[in-house]
């Protein structure tokens, strides 16, 4: 009987040592693989950023508290200052006189006497009429007056022959009073004549086009040669200074700005682009509409600008900042510091041990990118600005600085330049190309001895590429 059935015999327990050393070398080759892979994206990472790493290969006393890696952050300062209260409208440039040019008279266009987009003045000739039917009318206009003039002096002397009759009991009282109503007809003829002359003399005038007002003159709206009707429009006139500009404001925000205009403050106003990055023209408030428009919730106002350089045109869309206040010593913080929760709005403070504190806050007047903090927060305190949304209560933060030694607020101003990664090409490929620790020490070395202190800043960066 065999008592060694279902047992493996030596010969084959020996032949499965080899298979099972194998699978613990390639297992432990994975995991040793795995944590090198893991600790040089780290490295690189921290290295890129500018903070301290750290994880393997990291410099002494670069980690936060507790050994856990400092995160890299943009920070600002809170500062005292000056703010604007500034009330923002979307506004519509408009011009003080635009008038359309038209013919007034009948008749064939001679001549156009102006320049596309000419500035001309006041009475300036623009275009020119065939004037001869005109000059004829008013020929046949004062020929009428001469005739009519003459037979009122002959019908006074009759009138005179008549009253020295009557007096002598010659002639009738009839025939008298024919005579002086003959006189008076001839008089009323003679007024209908000179009204006659004075309608000839303003059509013959009006065959001269001329600008009713100053202004630039845009395209013209009939050639030469064509034949013009009475109204027939010949070109438009816009008068480019002074230029007004039409916005509206919240209803809210009119008590207010009526309380500045009856204390007789002059308002300033600014008007900028589309994209409201460039500054147009300044100006002062002009006045206000007489209601309120029920449909928006919003209040009509104009504001005059000199418009010297003519930088505001006709009918341009504007965004408009009016001036309202100016508020002194208020705590001042950018705005991308502040943070939205669940209690409202909060920064992250940087204490003096380079952790960050959640701090609620209250905000007030926002000008543009900087914002007034009325509450829960002092002049002098750091916040974060970029990076926040790595952070929690008690996160140790590093603030990479930039070339100048100022202190980098935005963490994309601290990432090398194409030109510098061109330049540094080598030394990265070396660290890339060589998986071994010591080609990653020496790396380390490298940037180390570039002679920066502080081995997240641009300018080691720029060390390191040169």
């Amino acid at each position: 009987m065999n008592t060694s059935q279902g047992k493996p015999s030596p010969p084959a327990r020996r032949r499965r040592w080899p298979i099972v050393l194998a699978i613990v070398v390639v297992a432990g080759l994975i995991g040793w693989g795995g944590h090198y892979l893991a600790s040089d994206t780290a490295a690189s990472q921290a290295s890129r950023f500018g903070g301290p790493r750290g994880g393997h290969g990291a410099p002494p006393g670069r980690g936060g508290p507790g050994g856990r890696m400092a995160t890299p952050v943009g920070a600002a300062q809170a500062v005292s200052g000056d703010i604007h209260v500034v009330l923002n409208g979307l506004g519509t440039v408009t011009p003080l006189r635009t008038v359309t040019v038209s013919a007034q008279v009948s008749g064939q266009l001679q001549e156009v006497a102006f320049r596309e987009g000419q500035h001309v003045e006041q009475g300036a000739l623009l275009a020119q009429i065939d004037p001869r039917t005109y000059q004829a009318a008013l020929a046949q206009a004062q020929g009428n007056l001469a005739r009519d003039q003459a037979q009122l002096t002959n019908a006074k002397l009759d009138l005179t022959r008549y009253q020295t009759l009557f007096k002598q009991d010659s002639t009738s009282r009839q025939q008298l009073d024919t005579q002086t109503a003959l006189v008076h007809q001839y008089e009323g003829a003679i007024e209908a004549d000179k009204g006659a002359l004075d309608v000839a003399k303003v059509n013959l005038g009006y065959t001269k086009i001329v600008a009713p007002v100053g202004g630039r003159v845009g395209l013209r709206q009939i050639d030469p040669g064509n034949n013009l009707g009475s109204g027939s429009a010949v070109a438009v006139i816009t008068r480019m200074q002074p230029m007004d500009v039409l916005f509206t404001i919240p209803e809210d925000n009119l008590p207010a700005l009526r309380a500045k205009l009856h204390a007789g403050a002059t308002l300033a106003v600014e008007a900028w682009d589309r994209a409201g990055k460039t500054h147009l023209s300044s100006g002062t408030l002009a006045s206000l509409d007489n209601q309120i428009d029920t449909s928006t919730g919003t209040v009509k106002v104009k504001a005059e600008f000199g418009n010297d350089d003519e930088a505001l045109f006709p009918n341009q869309f504007v965004n408009v900042r009016l001036m309202l206040d100016t508020l002194h010593g208020a705590t001042l913080i950018p705005a991308s510091a502040l943070q939205r929760g669940s209690s409202g709005l909060f920064v992250y403070v940087i204490g003096d041990d380079d952790t960050v504190a959640v701090r609620t806050v209250k905000t007030g007047v926002t000008e543009g990118d900087t914002v007034q903090v009325t509450e829960g927060l002092k002049p002098g305190e750091r916040v974060v600005t970029d990076g926040s949304d790595r952070l929690r209560e008690g996160s140790p933060v590093t603030v990479p600085k930039l070339a100048g030694g100022a202190v980098a607020s935005n963490l994309a101003d601290t990432l090398p330049s194409p030109d510098s990664d061109a330049g540094g090409g080598k030394g990265h490929g070396s660290r890339r190309g060589d998986g071994s620790p010591g080609a990653r020490e020496g790396g380390w070395r490298h940037r180390k001895g570039s002679g920066s202190s502080d081995g997240g800043s641009p300018a080691a960066s720029g060390a390191h590429g040169n």
